[in-house]
């Protein structure tokens, strides 16, 4: 029994996160109980823990006495966002590239390959499968660095690259065969053991990321 309402807690919390960062509850959205009862079909024990949850990971405000808000969102929310990701990723790219073994070139060219395949859908026009599209995104970024061998630096890089991916998805626009070219060239770099170049080209790619998100900001 036990497990069972572990698993509903885990699936209310993760379907709340999912419309938060796509937007279905709106930044700076109150998140009404009764609401969110139907919505989930979950009890109120089980939403407070979901949203005290999720304000603990950032996504969710707890205002004392007057309930939860969705967290708002701001341009130098999003600057402090990309540098945290700017710091541990590249952090995180360099210890893997040294350590990497031939199972992670591997995984990481697989990684690569899916997300290729769905950006030529994506650059032919087709826009049905934005959640698997960033969800191979997010894939081939984890196989990058899966090789640091440091849990707790996979761990933080993971919320704060879902902060980030909120700030895509609520403005969200395929940046086309240039974000699917940096990708490519940051393979390659990867599987060449060229730190340099693999460190110079993470942060370009997530500063042209950066600046495609504020652009549709304004």
């Amino acid at each position: 029994m036990a497990k069972q309402q572990h698993t509903v807690g885990s699936s209310t919390y993760e379907n709340i996160k999912r419309d938060i960062m796509f937007g279905h509850l709106a930044p700076g959205a109150k998140l009404k109980l009764d609401a969110l009862k139907s919505r989930y079909s979950a009890s109120v024990s089980t939403l407070r823990e979901a949203l005290n949850r999720l304000a603990s990971d950032g996504f969710v405000k707890a205002a004392e006495q007057r309930g939860f808000f969705v967290t708002p969102v701001s341009k130098a929310d999003l600057l402090e966002i990309a540098n945290l990701r700017v710091l541990l990723e590249c952090h995180a790219l360099k210890e893997s590239i040294e350590k990497g073994d031939t199972e992670w070139e591997g995984n990481l060219v697989a990684a690569h390959h899916k997300l290729h395949r769905m950006e030529i859908l994506m650059q032919n026009g087709d826009e049905t499968q934005t959640e698997t599209w960033k969800r191979y995104d997010w894939e081939f970024h984890l196989a990058m660095i899966q090789a640091c061998n440091s849990q707790n630096l996979l761990s933080l890089h993971s919320k704060i690259y879902d902060k980030y991916l909120r700030y895509q998805l609520l403005v969200l626009t395929f940046r086309g065969e240039t974000a699917a070219e940096e990708h490519k060239n940051m393979l390659d770099a990867a599987l060449a053991r060229d730190v340099e170049t693999s460190l110079l080209l993470l942060e370009r790619h997530i500063q042209n990321g950066l600046d495609h998100c504020l652009d549709a900001m304004d």
